[in-house]
């Protein structure tokens, strides 16, 4: 397992699509290990193949934060939402690639999601909560949307300038 580069916004990469994945090989189960690392790293609850670099449909994620409960660690292969509910829930939404920035995105409450595990298995689950949030979040990125992209213009440009100036300082040091 290697702690992976998550992409910091604006990245090209972080804005086009994903392709899906067709080969479950051992070269696929590492990338998996690598991504949970880096997310749990991070930390985060949850993490596109994108955000560092690789263009697979492949997300993880664990929305557990009590240390009491175990941890759900989530390998979501070109996951699909088949179905969302009408009822809508705000979270305020954070990203590893764009850091210590926040805003309330609504999105629908509930969603059955449809996905491939390591073994190339399909397997489906119907998530409410921080995990619909979560799976709807990532499942965006591998359609090539970021969270800032549901904001009105000025508070997306303002978080993309500030990322922009984030990177010059990074390269910087």
């Amino acid at each position: 397992m290697a702690l992976r580069d998550i992409l910091i916004h604006p990245d090209p990469r972080l804005k086009k699509p994903a392709d899906p994945v067709s080969e479950f090989d051992t070269a696929l189960r590492r990338l998996a290990d690598d991504m949970l690392e880096t997310m749990y790293d991070a930390p985060g609850i949850g993490l596109a193949a994108p955000q560092i670099g690789e263009m697979q449909r492949m997300l993880v994620m664990d929305c557990i934060k009590d240390d009491a409960e175990a941890p759900r660690p989530m390998v979501l292969i070109n996951p699909q939402v088949v179905w969302s509910s009408e009822a809508t829930s705000t979270y305020e939404e954070g990203c590893l690639s764009i850091p210590e920035q926040y805003a309330d995105v609504t999105r629908p409450a509930e969603v059955k999601v449809r996905w491939q595990g390591l073994d190339g298995a399909e397997q489906e689950e119907q998530f409410s909560g921080l995990w619909a949030t979560c799976v709807q979040h990532e499942i965006d990125h591998l359609n090539g949307k970021l969270f800032i992209d549901y904001l009105g213009p000025m508070k997306r440009q303002m978080i993309t300038r500030r990322m922009q100036k984030l990177k010059r300082e990074k390269a910087r040091a």
